[in-house]
């Protein structure tokens, strides 16, 4: 499975108060994908989809908290 996780914070010092909500909007919509990817993980049997719902979850989390982490 491949990860698309935010790795690491980014520099946001030069953007308009309009780009900045955008990510913190960005940022709550990757949280409340971190949430439901748990909890469709939670639903199923088979090994490898719940294994990939449980790193996605992590990943969406991760970026979320990069994203928060750069404000």
């Amino acid at each position: 499975v491949m990860s698309l996780a935010l790795k690491n914070t980014i520099n946001l010092k030069n953007v308009t108060q309009q780009e900045l909500n955008t990510v913190k909007e960005i940022a709550g919509e990757h949280f409340t994908m971190s949430s439901k990817f748990q909890w469709y993980s939670q639903q199923v049997q088979d090994p490898q989809l719940k294994q990939m719902l449980t790193q996605s979850s992590t990943d969406a989390k991760t970026t979320a908290t990069n994203l928060i982490n750069s404000l």
